[in-house]
């Protein structure tokens, strides 16, 4: 898996790296600040990144906000700070994971499997949205080529047409 780490305080980036390549994952970019991972995000295609919320330029929830509006991956944040506010802005920004530092090895990497997981969840049901809306609006089409609306006419409607 490709992985991209935004992290402005070197030794954690480095001790990401290490860990991550170390699980078998390829880090494809590293980043120091919320601009260069949206940059970073952009040009690497990578398959999930790790973004820590505090960063200079641009924190990282809103550089995850500007990554989901260009490509969809899934995105786990790193903070020191547990505080609501910041959780808050995480989902509403879209990520699917949130650790507290200092994170253990098994706390980040079964975070990027369940980060990825749901993601991969999360896609699947649009596409099976987008392909019902398409086939029900083709069914509509059906219905009015056919001279029939896509709901039924009431009763008291079909009652006072004449028959014949």
């Amino acid at each position: 898996m490709r992985v991209l780490i935004a992290e402005d305080e070197t030794i954690i980036r480095l001790d990401l790296k290490t860990l991550l390549e170390r699980a078998g994952h390829e880090v494809c970019a590293e980043a120091r600040d919320g601009e260069e991972a949206v940059e970073l995000a952009r040009s690497t295609d990578p398959d999930v990144a790790v973004l820590d919320v505090k960063m200079p330029r641009l924190d990282g929830i809103e550089a995850a906000r500007r990554i989901l509006d260009e490509r969809p991956i899934p995105i786990v944040m790193l903070t020191a700070y547990g505080q609501d506010e910041l959780v808050s802005r995480a989902v509403e920004a879209g990520v699917f994971g949130y650790l507290v530092k200092p994170f253990r090895e098994q706390d980040l990497l079964p975070a990027i499997d369940t980060a990825r997981a749901r993601h991969d969840e999360l896609t699947a049901l649009r596409e099976e949205a987008d392909s019902l809306a398409e086939a029900l609006e083709a069914r509509k089409v059906i219905d009015r080529a056919k001279g029939r609306s896509a709901s039924p006419r009431p009763e008291s409607a079909r009652r006072a047409a004449p028959s014949g």
